[in-house]
């Protein structure tokens, strides 16, 4: 078992990096929202892994936190749930949002995710809300970065992967922050989405 990889960041794209560790080059499927907390290309970076094995693959999926690792591993074990829609739902909404959604059963939030329906939504929160109701949540200090992640980042993840270009994502979530300093993540969302159409 792969515990994580810690070395340089060649290659980064919004699913997978190519890092080399040891001599050896690594291709490791991420989250987007792992995407934005690693660093630049030439940094070196920390990645918590998963080594998922099966008779006719083997993946490595990476994390920049503990907490994107635990969700992912609790994901994968509810029914119907693969590694693939695992990595697509912490890419779909960031882990403290996603960790809310299942605790407070939010399943309008869940299926806003692709790939993810209804009967999926609920199996999630059968199988995972007293299960994630008693993680301890991160600092949101990503694994090799001494950056936090502020509430600004997470509203530019979450508007990414809505369809916004990373821009637009940046400069909604801008614009909706200064007009209102206190507002929370989700609602950040929300109105720049609004502002959009």
């Amino acid at each position: 078992m792969i515990e994580y990889l810690r070395g340089t960041l060649i290659e980064k794209h919004p699913t997978f990096v190519i890092m080399e560790a040891g001599g050896l080059g690594y291709r490791v499927a991420i989250p987007l929202s792992s995407y934005g907390l690693l660093g630049d290309v030439g940094s070196e970076v920390k990645l918590l892994t998963h080594h998922h094995v099966r008779e006719d693959s083997e993946d490595l999926f990476g994390f920049a936190t503990a907490e994107e690792r635990t969700l992912f591993e609790l994901l994968i074990h509810v029914s119907g749930i693969g590694p693939r829609l695992a990595q697509a739902v912490l890419s779909g909404m960031p882990a403290p949002a996603l960790r809310e959604a299942l605790v407070t059963s939010d399943l309008a939030s869940l299926t806003r995710i692709p790939g993810v329906g209804k009967k999926t939504a609920e199996r999630m929160v059968l199988e995972l809300r007293d299960k994630v109701a008693h993680l301890v949540p991160e600092s949101g200090v990503p694994a090799g970065s001494p950056q936090s992640v502020s509430e600004g980042d997470e509203a530019v993840l979450a508007l990414v992967t809505r369809g916004f270009n990373r821009d637009e994502a940046r400069r909604a979530g801008s614009q909706i922050r200064q007009q209102a300093a206190d507002m929370p993540v989700e609602e950040i969302v929300r109105e720049a989405i609004q502002a959009v159409r």
